[in-house]
């Protein structure tokens, strides 16, 4: 078993999809942006900084105009709900201390890639630990943007694989926690659900999906699965043993822990240390890149997924053993 996270997909992994815009399409997103703009904060404002690294993000306004089906003025008001949600909730400055006792018993779990290079956060309501509280809606949100941090130069979507085993119906969300979950991921990190995998479902829970199937949009409906072939969609060696993988994963809550907290680069107080303000960067200051036995970078440019050395960035007693985990950092 091993206790070190994969933080890049699989070598040689092709990143997709990959879009490609029409001149009339970018138009719209050079647009958005000027409306976007016209919104931002007084750069005394201490938040302005962090709104615009998100707003400068290449996917931001891509992703508003695909979710709004490239109608404008449908694109402006979905981001400027979310300027107004981000300003309130502010995830980037969501300090680890605050919703680490969240992630005591791994009830989700950020490890992993798909086929398509998107990271998987897996969530295991079974493991719930703690009460309904404005916390645990912080701490899904804290795993979304590790999840961004993670993910490989042109992917713009993670995977979640939401497992029931062991799970009760003291343990599983409520339907209105459901919703206001799902308010999150559909309204303020639109375009951002790449699929929706739900495996160990009892007949029990059937209602709940019942339940909260009115606050599903058509498009997250549709990439929803239940009980799929997962070899079909994540490598054998990336996917957790639990699931039929070749990827032994023990979870330790304080190596794992910072683990995460390591290579994201999160400080004390919730914002980067110096060197990860724009992404992660290995030792050498250098955004993750393919690794090899010479461990020459490979340009982020291609849709080739990039993987960076465990050495590189971990001690050695969280450095996987394994040869063929060599990828996981």
């Amino acid at each position: 078993m091993v206790k070190a996270v994969f933080t890049a997909p699989e070598q040689g992994t092709v990143v997709q999809p990959i879009y490609q815009y029409s001149d009339e399409q970018q138009t719209h997103i050079k647009a958005l942006r000027e409306y976007a703009d016209a919104l931002l904060l007084d750069p005394s404002d201490p938040y302005h900084k962090w709104e615009l690294r998100w707003l400068n993000k290449p996917d931001t306004m891509p992703r508003y105009m695909r979710a709004a089906k490239w109608k404008l003025p449908d694109a402006k008001r979905r981001i400027e709900g979310t300027i107004k949600w981000r300003r309130e909730f502010q995830p980037e400055l969501i300090r680890p201390d605050d919703v680490k006792i969240e992630a005591g018993t791994g009830k989700i779990i950020l490890n992993g890639f798909d086929k398509d290079g998107r990271p998987i956060i897996y969530m295991r309501p079974g493991r719930e630990n703690t009460e309904t509280s404005p916390r645990q809606l912080r701490h899904l949100v804290w795993w979304l943007e590790r999840a961004k941090d993670l993910m490989p130069p042109g992917q713009e979507s993670l995977v979640i694989i939401v497992d029931y085993k062991s799970t009760t119906l003291r343990t599983n969300p409520s339907i209105s926690v459901a919703g206001k979950v799902l308010t999150i991921l559909q309204q303020h990190y639109v375009e951002t659900l790449g699929r929706a995998i739900v495996t160990n479902l009892p007949m029990l829970l059937n209602f709940f999906y019942k339940g909260i199937s009115p606050f599903l949009d058509p498009v997250t409906r549709d990439k929803m699965r239940f009980n799929p072939d997962l070899l079909e969609l994540i490598p054998k060696s990336q996917l957790d043993s639990e699931f039929g993988g070749d990827f032994d994963f023990e979870f330790d809550h304080e190596t794992y822990w910072k683990q995460i907290v390591d290579f994201c680069g999160i400080a004390e107080d919730g914002t980067r240390l110096e060197g990860y303000f724009d992404g992660p960067k290995n030792i050498h200051g250098e955004l993750p890149s393919q690794h090899s036995d010479t461990a020459s970078p490979t340009s982020t440019s291609s849709t080739t997924a990039s993987v960076t050395s465990a050495s590189e960035i971990f001690s050695p007693e969280v450095t996987p053993a394994a040869p063929e985990l060599t990828e996981a950092l």
